[in-house]
C-alpha cells in the first residue's frame, strides 16, 4: 500500500509486491499498511476496533471528529460527506433525509424539487458536495446503519435488515457481501461490541 499517487510507481519498481491502489488500508494480520496520512487514521481506528471493539473505535472517532466506519477494503470516500459551505443550507435537509428514511428509495426529481433546483443542477451540486449520487449516498447510509446495529446490538438479522431499510435479511446479506466481502454475521463477529 502507498498513497494512490505513487501506487503505479511502487508497482513498477517492486513487481513482486501486490499493490492495492483502490483501498484505504490493508490488514494482513501482522502486517498492516495504509494508503496515505488520512488513511493512516482509518487504519488506527481499525486497530482500535479490532483490539477493543466498535464502541471504543466509535468513541475515538468522535474525539477525532472523523467517520468511524471507513473500512480498508473500500475506495477512498467519506461515508457521510459534509456538503460544501455554499450548499449546506439547501442540501443538508436532503442528506439528513437520505440517512433517516432508509426504507424509502430516493427519487432524484423529488429530491431536486425539495432543494428548489432543476434535477440536472441538483445532481451536479449533490455530486460536487458529496462526491457521489443520491442513490449511492443512500445505499451507504443503509450499510452504515446495518453495520452500526450489527456492532452494537444482538438484534436478529431480519430486524437489522428492516431497520436499515433493506427489507429482508437476504437483501442485506447480498449488499454486505458486495460491499465488504463479509456476511453480516462475520461483520458482527469481527466488529461486535463484546471486548475480546
Amino acid at each position: 500500500m502507498t498513497h494512490w499517487r505513487y501506487a503505479e510507481a511502487l508497482a513498477a519498481r517492486f513487481p513482486a509486491l501486490r499493490v492495492e491502489p483502490d483501498v484505504l488500508f490493508v490488514d494482513e494480520g501482522q502486517i498492516l499498511t495504509s494508503a496515505g496520512s488520512a488513511a493512516g487514521m482509518d487504519l488506527g481506528l481499525h486497530i482500535v476496533r479490532r483490539d477493543f471493539g466498535a464502541e471504543a473505535a466509535n468513541l475515538v472517532a468522535r474525539r477525532l471528529v472523523m467517520p468511524a466506519s471507513r473500512e480498508g477494503g473500500q475506495a477512498q470516500f467519506l461515508l457521510r460527506p459534509v456538503p460544501r459551505a455554499g450548499e449546506g443550507g439547501r442540501l443538508a435537509p436532503i442528506l439528513e433525509a437520505l440517512t433517516r428514511d432508509l426504507a424509502e428509495t430516493p427519487v432524484a426529481r423529488a429530491l431536486a424539487a425539495r432543494a428548489g433546483m432543476s434535477e440536472r443542477t441538483f445532481l451536479r451540486r449533490f455530486a460536487e458536495a458529496t462526491g457521489t449520487t443520491p442513490a449511492r449516498y443512500h445505499a451507504q447510509a443503509r450499510l452504515a446503519r446495518a453495520a452500526e446495529l450489527l456492532e452494537t446490538s444482538e438484534a436478529p438479522l431480519e430486524t437489522v435488515a428492516e431497520a436499515a431499510g433493506f427489507g429482508s435479511a437476504a437483501v442485506l446479506r447480498r449488499a454486505f457481501h458486495a460491499r465488504y466481502g463479509l456476511s453480516p454475521g462475520a461483520w458482527r463477529r469481527q466488529f461486535g461490541r463484546a471486548l475480546r
